[in-house]
Order: C-alpha cells, then sequence, then structure tokens
C-alpha cells in the first residue's frame, strides 16, 4: 500500500510533507510533555524494527497479494511515538529497498500515521469498559484500534490513487486494479486486528505497564 514515486502529482507530495512534518511536531510536542519521554524509546525503536519488516511479509488474498501494515498496532502501543515510528521506518523502506518512494514519504507518512494516532485514541475508551468487563473488553478495543487503523489508510490510499490516475493509463484498467487491491485489505484488517488484539492480550500478562496510558 506503500504509494511509489512518479505516481502522484507534486502539489500533493509537496502537501503531505507539510501534513507530515506538522504531525511530527505535534507528536514530539506531546512525547515531551510525558513524565519519562525517554523510557519509551527501546519500546518505539523495537516496534519501528517491526513496521520495517512487516512489509515484507505477504499474505496472498487472490487475485493480488498484499503485506502487512501494522500501523493500527504502532498507534495502539506506542502512541504518539507511532507516527515518528512509522516515519522513520517509511524512510528507510524507501532508501533501502525501493519500497514506496522519498517524493511520496510525507504522502505514505500521513497516510498510515494519521490512522495510527487515531488507533491510540480510540485504544483509550477502553478504560471505562474494562472497569466493567474486564480484560475482554481491552482485548475488543485493541482488534478495533488495529483493524480501523489500517482500514483507514487503506481509504486513504484509495481516495488519493483514484483520483490521480496519470494520463496515458487505462482509466479502467487501473479502477479495476485500485478496487482489487482495496477488497484484499478488508480480510487483512481482521488479520491485524487479530494480531494487536493478540499482543496487547500477552502484554497485559506479562507487562501491563507497556500498554497503560502515560499522558
Amino acid at each position: 500500500m506503500h504509494i511509489p514515486d512518479g505516481i502522484l502529482p507534486a502539489k500533493i507530495c509537496i502537501a503531505g510533507y507539510a501534513i507530515a512534518s506538522g504531525f511530527t511536531w505535534y507528536s514530539l510536542r506531546q512525547i515531551d510533555r510525558q513524565p519519562d519521554s525517554q523510557a519509551q524509546i527501546p519500546k518505539a525503536s523495537l516496534l519501528t524494527a517491526g513496521f520495517f519488516v512487516a512489509s515484507w511479509i505477504h499474505i496472498p488474498i487472490p487475485p493480488v497479494s498484499v503485506h502487512l501494515i501494522l500501523n493500527g498496532l504502532l498507534g495502539t502501543v506506542l502512541g504518539y511515538y507511532a507516527f515518528p515510528a512509522i516515519a522513520i521506518g517509511l524512510f528507510f523502506q524507501a532508501v533501502m529497498f525501493g519500497h514506496g518512494g522519498l517524493s511520496t514519504l510525507g504522502v505514505n507518512a500521513t497516510m498510515m500515521g494519521v490512522p495510527a494516532l487515531i488507533s491510540y485514541h480510540l485504544f483509550q475508551w477502553r478504560y471505562p469498559f474494562v472497569k466493567r468487563w474486564g480484560s475482554w473488553a481491552s482485548n475488543l478495543f485493541a482488534f478495533l484500534a488495529g483493524a480501523i487503523g489500517l482500514g483507514l489508510a487503506a481509504l486513504i490510499f484509495f481516495s488519493l490513487v483514484i483520483t490521480t490516475i496519470p494520463e496515458g493509463f487505462d482509466d479502467r484498467t487501473e479502477r479495476g486494479a485500485i478496487y482489487g487491491l482495496i477488497l484484499a485489505h478488508l480480510p487483512l484488517m481482521a488479520i491485524e486486528g487479530a494480531f494487536t488484539a493478540m499482543l496487547v492480550g500477552f502484554l497485559q500478562r506479562v507487562k501491563p505497564e507497556l500498554i497503560e496510558d502515560r499522558r
């Protein structure tokens, strides 16, 4: 779901960098306000590496093949660290493997990072429900956060590429391919939601402080 170089007009790429810069600044400011902002750096580094590697895990969903994104998981577990973590992971994916692009780095970071922050806030809504129904409510919100994070990223991807198909491309064929790719991400939403719920359930048992809100 990474948008490569040469697909989007220059003005959208520039706008992507501007929006990504704004969200990076906002995220770093929120991190700096935390009591111990350095304590979460190892966890953020580990999940940034996981995000970097996950894009190489392909899942065949005929007629296409999709790969893990995990932006919802990063938002659920990392909170405001998720946006800079995703931007760093995308940068290294672009320069080392040509996955995505440098001109579209801002767009890709916004496309995956903003839904990650939404997933984080969605996961924080679990507290009143956890008091009443226990850990299964936490797992349910983790599932929703993981799935919705990917779903929103796929929706932004769809909106961008369907409205900016370059001239000279077969419009009908391109639209068919884009529709097929988006539909293939529906089962991936369930997979990433389940994976996020499993990880959160595991962390609750062995190290619950890792998923507590530290604002």
